[in-house]
């Protein structure tokens, strides 16, 4: 496989793996063919291994390869990654701070955001939406990093990071669809609206991986950027939405461990 992919420009890479992504969001959101509604116990294990997945990603993917190369290119490699990952958790938090959203367990009173008149539906795919950027930008920042040709970025850590993203991508495009699916929409409306959500993880892994192709000194920064930004959602929103019910909380914390668990391998195996 890896051998297939390496004959793509690391562009068309980028957009390959998004698309992948993108595509595991949507099959997350088709569970509303078949049921109304998920286990609270399951959606919050899944929601909890996607937590787990996304703080391995962030290390063994972003953080300690970028860390890798500022060394290799004459930084200091402790203050590049404290602004690249600070940058990335301010930059989530501005967004969160303006863009109008709706965590998928509250009502619309509790909306985040500049205060808006629109609907629920819109402002539960923006939340989701929000999360997924900085998934994208980290996929194609990855593949981008590979053309650098620094012994840190691997074209196996690339694919690693884009199946481990898209792993946790499907409790996102089911925890977006099932509660619009509850409220009485229909199962195509509700499943269109959940995969929505994944539509800017092309754009912004293609935006990736050509601002690090252009401007390769700045590597390092983007991926301890791209590695910021997720954290902030996981400490933002996954742990505490998957942790609302406090009886599931020792299992959520399991699965936690799991998904952080099956990364790590996929990237140390791949990587």
């Amino acid at each position: 496989m890896i051998e297939f992919i390496q004959q793509f420009n690391p562009v068309t890479q980028a957009f390959f793996a998004t698309l992948f992504t993108w595509g595991v969001t949507a099959a997350g959101a088709a569970l509303v063919f078949f049921t109304r509604a998920v286990d609270k116990k399951l959606m919050d294990s899944m929601l909890g291994f996607a937590a787990g997945v996304m703080i391995a990603a962030s290390f063994w993917s972003l953080l300690a390869p970028g860390i890798e190369m500022a060394d290799q290119l004459g930084q200091t490699p402790w203050l590049t990654a404290v602004i690249g990952f600070m940058g990335g958790g301010i930059f989530m938090r501005t967004i969160d701070a303006f863009l109008p959203h709706l965590h998928p367990s509250l009502s619309i009173e509790k909306s985040e955001g500049i205060k808006t008149s629109w609907q629920r539906s819109t402002l539960l795919v923006l939340a989701i939406t929000l999360h997924n950027i900085p998934e994208g930008l980290a996929v194609g920042v990855a593949f981008g990093a590979v053309a650098a040709g620094l012994p840190a970025a691997s074209i196996g850590g690339a694919i690693a990071l884009a199946i481990g993203i898209g792993i946790q991508n499907f409790p996102e495009g089911s925890a977006v669809s099932m509660p619009l699916r509850r409220e009485g929409m229909s199962k195509w409306k509700s499943f269109l609206l959940g995969q929505s959500s994944g539509i800017v993880e092309p754009i912004a892994g293609v935006a990736g991986a050509l601002f690090v192709l252009k401007m390769q000194n700045i590597l390092p920064y983007a991926l301890c950027f791209a590695a910021g930004a997720m954290i902030f959602v996981v400490v933002e929103e996954l742990i505490p939405e998957s942790q609302r019910s406090y009886e599931n909380i020792d299992m959520v914390t399991m699965a936690t461990m799991l998904g952080f668990s099956v990364m790590m391998i996929l990237d140390v195996s791949l990587g």
